[in-house]
């Protein structure tokens, strides 16, 4: 079999994948990525771990067609990514709402963007309002909603324009500790019920470990793939996992690696 077909039976691939850039103020050229090789299945959901600055966001800008390699290439159900598309979704820290809009027009503006407006999308949205929790806002707008309500419509909005794949940059990170702890398990119970192959990038190993089928363990910059580490704990999931010996030993697994990056950089 061919390595293009191999690639292919992938949901996402990253090939041999360089980010560089230049720092404005310096002029000098930075390596952001360097060698990146990952590859997701149907159905996954990944989550990215590492030290500060390790290129965490840059590789999810890459993978939404927001940032150019420098070089290698990604692909996507066997197709290279070469700028944004609509078969990905971006859900970022910030809600990023139109306050003039209520919840079910800000859900359907993705699909407005795409000239995708029909009676099936606006059925679709209402169902995935239903799916985050919020049915019975739909008429309300984002001042009347709390931060991780809001959070649930652009969630909403992510899904409802049915991407292949979905992106997640520190969803949950403008949250305080108790919403995010309960985002964390709806966003699985959403997960479970779409099987949407997810990758997500955060902060709190804690996150990862809880969310994730694989975790994938950035090293310090120049950013690139220090470990793959399977999450051994069966789903479903609840939040009362996080106390189990199992799921702390692999917190302080990926701890450790994150600490050596850390003071590779001069992090102590």
């Amino acid at each position: 079999m061919s390595g293009a077909a191999i690639e292919q039976t992938y949901k996402l691939s990253s090939n041999d994948l360089d980010v560089t850039y230049v720092n404005n103020k310096t002029g000098t050229e930075v390596i952001a990525l360097q060698d990146i090789n990952l590859n997701i299945k149907e159905g996954e959901f990944i989550c990215i771990v590492g030290p500060s600055g390790c290129g965490k966001t840059t590789f999810l800008n890459t993978v939404a067609g927001l940032i150019k390699p420098s070089s290698g290439y990604i692909l996507l159900d066997g197709k290279k990514i070469n700028g944004p598309g609509i078969d990905r979704s971006v859900v970022f820290q910030t809600p990023s709402l139109f306050p003039w809009r209520t919840v079910i027009q800000n859900v359907l503006y993705g699909v407005e963007i795409q000239k995708r407006v029909s009676r099936e999308t606006k059925i679709k949205a209402k169902e995935y309002i239903e799916m985050v929790g919020l049915k019975g806002f739909e008429n309300h707008y984002p001042h009347e909603l709390s931060g991780g309500m809001q959070q649930r419509v652009n969630l909403a909005r992510a899904l409802t324009v049915e991407p292949s794949l979905l992106l997640l940059d520190e969803p949950f990170s403008a949250l305080d500790a108790q919403t995010r702890e309960f985002m964390q398990k709806e966003l699985l119970r959403i997960w479970n019920e779409t099987k949407k192959t997810s990758l997500f990038i955060t902060h709190q190993i804690d996150e990862a470990v809880y969310l994730a089928d694989r975790v994938f363990v950035f090293g310090a910059r120049p950013g690139r793939v220090v470990d793959i580490v399977d999450v051994t704990i069966p789903r479903p999931r609840d939040l009362n996992i996080k106390r189990d010996p199992e799921f702390l030993k692999q917190i302080d697994y990926i701890w450790s690696l994150i600490e050596k990056e850390s003071t590779k950089q001069g992090f102590h």
